[in-house]
């Protein structure tokens, strides 16, 4: 009966040692899923965080672009009317020698005056520089005359073509005589 029982707890100790080794293998598997499991967390958390970070940068791209959009609205339209209100000026030089003519010069007057306002109204402005120092972002030279007293070096002395802008940009610089 010793033998039996000596039997018994051997066949219970190697029970034991088996279940043991078993139980290291899955714990080491489990071990395993688990360290794999949080390296695939990490990089999706980081992959989340990377495409979080796109998305704000693609809203502050576009939020940029549409106040870009908005603050040069109309630009195209100014642009192609500027020769009207050229037109417009260059019509209002001419004498007017009778009733008719003087009837006709005021109603150009007021479509002039109107077009200036709408201008003002959406930031669209003339330069106007004269006896001032020649900038080259503003103003177009297209003809020199020498140095005087009363026009120094580098001062606009006449205004050939007014020049215009929108906002901060030069919807088209002003022809001007530059002295030299």
């Amino acid at each position: 009966m010793a033998d039996k029982e000596n039997k018994i707890e051997s066949t219970d100790e190697e029970l034991e040692l088996d279940v043991e080794s078993d139980d290291s293998v899955k714990n080491d598997e489990t071990n395993e899923e688990i360290e794999a499991l949080k390296e695939e967390k990490s990089e999706l958390e980081d992959k989340y965080l990377r495409a979080q970070a796109e998305m704000q940068n693609m809203t502050a791209r576009h939020q940029k672009e549409v106040a870009s959009i908005l603050k040069y609205d109309g630009q195209n339209l100014a642009t192609e009317i500027l020769p009207v209100l050229d037109n417009l000026e260059r019509a209002l030089t001419v004498e007017a020698d009778d009733e008719a003519s003087a009837q006709l010069k005021k109603g150009i007057e007021m479509v002039q005056t109107h077009l200036i306002n709408a201008f003002k109204d959406n930031q669209v402005i003339e330069i106007n520089n004269k006896n001032e120092k020649f900038d080259p972002t503003v103003n177009q030279a297209v003809q020199t005359v020498p140095a005087t007293e009363d026009n120094p070096a580098d001062t606009v002395v006449e205004v050939l073509q007014k020049g215009y802008m929108l906002n901060d940009r030069v919807l088209r610089p002003a022809m001007v005589v530059v002295a030299k």
